[in-house]
């Protein structure tokens, strides 16, 4: 018998919002995040990348909410805000974007598929290693702690103005929303449309409005992610108001990290039935399923499924440019300015050793690049930053002056943010990443969250075997242990119809195993046992082997970077590290 792996990595998304975030624009925001795998083969996941993405630090007493925030860059950046209720004035501060990325990259679900072949009489078909991949900013107070201001009810709306990075912001309250909403409109902040009565139940309910747009020429190269803070016993993803912004089938992912792993409280929870799910395809229909699963009775659309729940320290393969110690902003402060890349390269920010190449390490070192040391009209920058020392009489030494205004948004916006996503990876050991579809329609709640330290952990790498029998016909055998006889062997069978989307749909208490209020695993497992008993499986003289043995030479191929080593199947993710498969534990 010989074995080969294929892989598929659901993509990761960005666009993304506050305990969220709504978007107040003509269009709705699409994607900025990277859709397939590292070597595009066997092919990207057609995964609708619309969608926002937010982190909750769970601590006692306190919310913290990093929002990601994207924006299409054929639009004009000016012309987005962001308004987001919360429930009293927060602290701001900019969040990391590397953050993100290595959540997304680390937890994102994976499925594969473990080929071994049946020997048939004499012949054997000879295993090995396939690779097709190939081998291997105007007018807003400075500072993120703004100035508060009276803003008593029915007179002023405006509680605080601050800025952090490159938005502005404005905290506005009153029992009404007509001062805020004309407030807004006056101070060139979009306003959205339809959404009067959602804001004035917020404001009913005694919360703030948060409001943020970029600053005077930044643009959607400055964009970060942001982060509030604030004491309360309650994160809240305010979906009340996404629905005036949000498109159809909206992606949404939720990551949390704390001491154990987290649910939705008034959301339900749901495992999808794996028999829906296309292991041939490698589970190219991943979002389709999650959609009809979380509109299941029951579930009625406002219900998460766990992508990934278990020890924080996945992220670590992916996060290089998250925190590097070696970045110190004090040698740029009376730095010449030709010396600038040389010292960006010496602190690993920056590749740029000649002329025509440039390589940014980070999202926002080429933002603060062009607007402290920007190239002059007609160079490309990749051009001047590769070559300073050639370019030093067009250099805008104005706009360098002695470097200290360089070194303190290099702080703002790049060292001060990673230093502190990196203390959360590395002080919270647990990490829940829980994902949902949901329409406009059905967005009539807030979900909230909570942390349930009975829960099982959630492994994101799924692989089930496909054990190809002599007559042509295959039977997989799913990660739980369950088998399906697949006639001719492939395509996945629709073999039950209009079978049930999700296995299980539960209630999550504060301790406990979830409350379960739709069960149908008993049910497919019957399914199960009919349709193979109809295509004669098991087979009575089973002399052959064991349908979906793996055995241990296992080999890889797909989406991949790297081979596997010592001798066990694993996936290199992103050309970054490689994960060890893992059961998953249910």
């Amino acid at each position: 018998m010989s074995t080969k792996l294929m892989w598929k990595r659901a993509s990761s998304l960005a666009a993304a919002a506050c305990a969220a975030f709504t978007l107040a624009q003509s269009r709705p925001a699409e994607a900025c995040g990277v859709n397939g795998c590292d070597g595009g083969v066997p092919g990207p996941m057609p995964v609708n990348q619309d969608g926002e993405n937010v982190l909750f630090v769970l601590n006692p007493g306190e919310v913290e909410v990093h929002i990601q925030i994207s924006i299409d860059p054929d639009t004009n950046a000016q012309k987005f805000a962001w308004l987001i209720p919360i429930a009293q004035i927060p602290e701001f501060e900019v969040g990391s974007q590397p953050l993100f990325d290595a959540l997304l990259q680390a937890s994102v679900p994976q499925y594969g598929l473990n080929q071994s072949f049946e020997q048939c009489g004499d012949d054997s078909i000879s295993g090995g290693l396939t690779s097709p991949n190939g081998g291997t900013d105007g007018g807003f107070d400075s500072g993120s702690t703004g100035e508060a201001t009276s803003g008593a009810p029915g007179e002023d709306p405006v509680l605080l103005k601050t800025t952090a990075g490159a938005f502005e912001i404005v905290v506005l309250q009153d029992k009404t929303v007509a001062p805020i909403k004309q407030w807004l409109i006056d101070n060139d902040f979009l306003w959205i449309d339809g959404a009067d009565d959602a804001f004035q139940q917020y404001l009913d309910e005694g919360q703030v409005i948060v409001a943020l747009k970029l600053a005077g020429g930044a643009d959607e190269g400055d964009v970060h992610p942001i982060v509030l803070r604030y004491p309360s016993d309650e994160n809240c993803f305010p979906l009340r108001l996404t629905r005036f912004s949000s498109v159809q089938d909206m992606d949404i992912r939720v990551f949390l990290l704390a001491n154990g792993r987290a649910a939705p409280t008034n959301y339900r929870h749901v495992l999808v039935n794996p028999l829906k799910i296309d292991w041939f395809g490698l589970a190219a229909n991943y979002k389709d399923v999650i959609s009809k699963a979380v509109d299941e009775l029951e579930a009625d659309g406002l219900a998460f499924v766990t992508e990934y729940a278990g020890a924080t320290s996945i992220t670590a393969p992916f996060t290089f440019n998250v925190y590097n110690p070696n970045w110190n902003e004090a040698l740029f402060v009376g730095l010449a300015p030709e010396q600038v890349i040389n010292y960006l390269n010496d602190q690993g920010l920056t590749n740029c050793y000649e002329p025509g190449f440039c390589f940014y390490n980070h999202p926002l070192i080429e933002g603060l690049l062009g607007e402290y040391l920007p190239a002059p009209d007609g160079l490309a920058p990749e051009e001047f930053y590769g070559n300073l020392a050639a370019y030093l009489d067009q250099i805008d030494v104005m706009k360098w002056g002695d470097g200290s205004a360089f070194s303190a948004a290099l702080v703002e916006r790049i060292i001060a943010p990673g230093l502190h996503a990196q203390d959360l990876l590395d002080t919270y050991p647990y990490l829940t990443r829980m994902y949902t579809v949901i329409s406009p329609n059905e967005m009539i709640a807030d979900p909230t969250f909570h942390i349930n330290p009975d829960l099982d952990d959630v492994d994101n790498v799924r692989v089930a075997g496909n054990y190809n029998l002599c007559d042509g016909n295959s039977v997989v055998t799913l990660p739980d242990g369950r088998e399906i006889f697949v006639p001719d062997g492939g395509p996945w069978p629709d073999f039950i119809g209009e079978m049930w989307w999700a296995e299980e749909i539960s209630q999550v208490a504060l301790k406990g195993k979830p409350m379960h209020l739709v069960n149908n695993t008993a049910a497919i497992n019957t399914k199960i046992e009919e349709w193979n008993k109809s295509h004669g499986w098991p087979r009575s003289d089973a002399a052959t082997g064991t349908a979906g043995s793996t055995g241990d030479d296992d080999a890889g191929c797909g989406c991949t970077s790297d081979p596997p080593q010592n001798g066990a199947a694993l996936l290199g993710v992103a050309g970054l590290g490689l994960l060890a498969l893992r059961r998953r534990r249910r």
